[in-house]
């Protein structure tokens, strides 16, 4: 799988999030590994998601992982906590504003 097929995929998932509880800014910017290698952002703000194909210099968190964790995590299969915890999610930031992630997932 390309940068270019993964971003799509997960894009779509993300964009799907419900945002509308959060009232404060969020910015997270994910570098993906493996074949797909390659960072985007997740910018929550308003209420609202936005994904975009760029890196985030001025963001709250950093995730770093595959693209099947990122897959798993953005579905809902994957509980972001627990994937920390197992070494398959690197995070690096703010944690508070890390841990808000799991309001915009679906519940597995």
């Amino acid at each position: 799988m390309t940068y270019a097929e993964m971003f799509a995929q997960v894009k779509e998932l993300l964009k799907k999030a419900d945002a509308s509880g959060i009232q404060e800014h969020l910015t997270y910017q994910f570098n993906v590994t493996g074949d797909a290698a390659g960072a985007f952002y997740l910018e929550v703000k308003d209420g609202h998601v936005n994904v975009e194909p760029y890196e985030y210099y001025d963001r709250d968190v950093l995730f770093t992982c595959s693209a099947d964790t990122l897959f798993k995590i953005a579905s809902g299969k994957t509980d972001p906590v627990p994937a920390v915890m197992l070494g398959k999610l690197k995070v690096e930031g703010n944690i508070d504003k890390a841990l808000k992630l799991k309001l915009l997932l679906p519940k597995g």
